[in-house]
């Protein structure tokens, strides 16, 4: 089987390495991929959104099964483009209405509503409603949670820890277009007090498989300080999503949504991730995303025994009925190595050193436990690898429990270098009882 997965992240990075496991791929293309990508398959340098030539790369290399990676091609609607040119391939991903889980807040909202599926509570401001949307807050107890509406790369949530605060974001978002037209809609949201958790589940639209959840850390700064990013690390499985847990998370939240897309004739073929918040035992949506977590994706495959591509042409052709998963019981710690300055500016470009003394396959390393290095923000040049993002490496580590795993990842960490480089210290350890204070809300 011949197969094409779309994207140039760590996440596709993490999808490419355990595509290419399976006996059934054939040949692995990536488009546009990344220095890491490379060692799985053959990069393709077909920009995300040039669909007229992703679909003409499904012709030239008579691809079976197309797999998209990331949120903007699936919000933009590559699957309806490729369906619409009645190409005779698999597609896994949402078409452009079910992918408006994540490409719009507000849709996504109203349809937890409609569909009685637990969420905050919230109200959404055009920018020709800021005057109302600041006396709207004036009424609000902090802190106040602002969302901007469509896409922004993981960084459009604000929370805000006073009604000034708020005022000043609400007019940075709706007025200054602070997010482009992400921001054209704000929701204002209730803060929930909590404790993250990421849920993914792959499904043909009837049927699902629930695979590894994971805990994932979005602010830049140790022990959830500064700025939100688009992830920083996460942790995989998650000790306080015991069984009861999970079993309230499908009934009250998987089931009800994949119930409502249906009902809804809203054809969904693909994974969708729940962006959810325990708050006191209780579960809530936070948000969905359309696509595997990054950096969630660097800790969660590694645990999935299964045939991955097996389970991708369940879903692709309808038939994940009767399907189920195998999970590896080792935990699994993914730390993000970044570019100095990221969030906000940072620099391309600088070598990246160590790379060739980590084992990036998985195998054992001298302490017993495993480590994998999946490439996000890199290119190759001559025979050096070069940072080429804001996350450049996101570091996994396998060990029998959290302990060992993080101990493996930091590990490898500690061998990596380039001239800026960045990461967190403490991926992990809140859930080991070692620092206080839950993650804030955000989106991933």
């Amino acid at each position: 089987m011949n197969i094409l997965l779309i994207g140039s992240g760590g996440r596709e990075h993490a999808l490419a390495w355990k595509i290419k496991q399976s006996p059934v791929c054939s040949q692995l293309f990536i488009a546009p991929g990344n220095a890491g990508t490379a060692q799985a398959g053959t990069n393709i340098p077909i920009a995300v959104e040039d669909f007229e030539n992703l679909m003409g790369c499904c012709l030239t290399n008579k691809i079976d099964l197309v797999v998209i990676g990331p949120e903007v091609p699936l919000v933009k609607g590559l699957r309806d483009y490729l369906e619409n040119a009645k190409l005779n391939t698999l597609i896994v991903g949402p078409g452009k209405e079910g992918a408006q889980l994540e490409g719009s807040k507000d849709f996504s909202k109203q349809f937890m509503n409609r569909n009685g599926i637990p969420t905050a509570k919230a109200k959404t401001f055009t920018s020709n409603e800021l005057a109302d949307s600041m006396r709207y807050v004036e009424n609000l107890s902090a802190p106040i949670v602002l969302k901007a509406d469509g896409l922004a790369a993981g960084k459009g949530v604000v929370i805000a820890q006073s009604v000034e605060e708020a005022k000043v974001v609400l007019k940075e978002m709706l007025e200054e277009k602070k997010f482009g037209e992400a921001s054209a809609k704000v929701l204002i949201e209730e803060f929930l007090d909590g404790i993250e958790l990421s849920v993914f589940v792959l499904t043909d639209g009837k049927d699902y498989v629930l695979l590894p959840e994971a805990k994932d850390y979005k602010r830049i700064g140790d022990h959830d300080t500064g700025p939100n990013t688009g992830g920083m690390g996460a942790v995989s499985p998650v000790a306080f999503a015991d069984a009861a847990f999970m079993k309230k998370i499908e009934e009250r939240i998987i089931k009800p949504t994949i119930n409502g897309l249906s009902r809804e004739n809203i054809l969904y073929k693909g994974f969708i991730f729940f962006g959810l918040i325990n708050v006191k035992g209780e579960p809530y949506v936070i948000e969905y995303n359309a696509r595997m977590g990054d950096p969630e994706t660097q800790a969660v495959m590694p645990r999935i025994k299964n045939d991955l591509v097996e389970l991708l042409v369940a879903t692709a052709r309808g038939e994940l009925a009767g399907k189920t998963i195998s999970i590896n019981p080792d935990c699994a710690v993914a730390v993000c190595m970044v570019s100095g300055g990221y969030p906000g500016d940072y620099a391309k470009g600088k070598i990246i050193l160590g790379l060739s003394s980590l084992s990036d396959d998985g195998s054992p390393m001298s302490n017993g436990t495993r480590s994998l290095v999946f490439h996000a923000g890199t290119k190759k040049s001559g025979n050096d690898i070069l940072t080429d993002g804001g996350r450049v490496l996101a570091v996994t580590g396998m060990g029998a429990n959290l302990e060992e795993a993080r101990r493996a990842a930091y590990e490898a960490v500690s061998q990596l270098a380039w001239d800026g480089v960045y990461f967190r210290k403490d991926i992990g350890l809140d859930l080991l009882g070692l620092t206080p204070g839950p993650s804030p809300e955000g989106e991933g």
